[in-house]
């Protein structure tokens, strides 16, 4: 049920997604909900934390595709991060920017600003070489797909990947 939530919640929001809704796309009865959640945010960090845990294991397999070279796998995984397929797949994207709006919009005692921070922390760690280059790689990857999913249909939105992989090229973080 977690991982049905974690690609809901990326697609359609945390808000726009209700538990009945959920429960439907798992295939179990709304009243088994409760059983396993206290509530819908104590899911949503559920949720966020298993986002943030695929997302480790998908920069660990770059690592592993990448013996010995951090930059090559790091560059492959920039490349493909800004790319059109990952900008039309936000239920299986990333973490960062499918939970990132939403996270931002909860109170600060959210159970799941915790586990976004987290993710956010170790991402940005991924990324490096130095913290400061590191969150303004991720920065700009972030900000990059989130405005190209909201012009999605237009040239604008390839246009915004284009000009984040170009950037990021020229500092030494994807090649073209």
């Amino acid at each position: 049920m977690v991982q049905t939530a974690a690609r809901l919640f990326r697609e359609r929001g945390i808000q726009g997604v209700s538990v009945a809704d959920l429960m439907a796309e798992a295939g179990l009865t709304h009243g088994g909900f409760y059983k396993q959640f206290a509530s819908k945010e104590a899911l949503v960090a559920e949720a966020v934390a298993l986002a943030f845990e695929d997302l480790g294991a998908d920069l660990h397999d770059r690592d592993q595709q990448h013996p010995g070279d951090h930059e090559a796998a790091r560059e492959a995984f920039v490349a493909g991060y800004l790319s059109a397929a990952h900008r039309d797949d936000p239920g299986n994207g990333c973490a960062t920017t499918g939970f990132g709006t939403d996270v931002a919009r909860e109170p600060p005692d959210s159970p799941a600003r915790e586990p976004f921070a987290a993710g956010v922390a170790e991402f940005a760690a991924w990324l490096g070489p130095t913290e400061d280059e590191a969150l303004v790689t991720l920065a700009t990857m972030v900000g990059a797909l989130l405005i190209a999913r909201a012009t999605a249909g237009t040239p604008l939105a390839d246009r915004i990947l284009a000009a984040a992989t170009s950037d990021l090229s020229g500092k030494g973080r994807v090649s073209r």
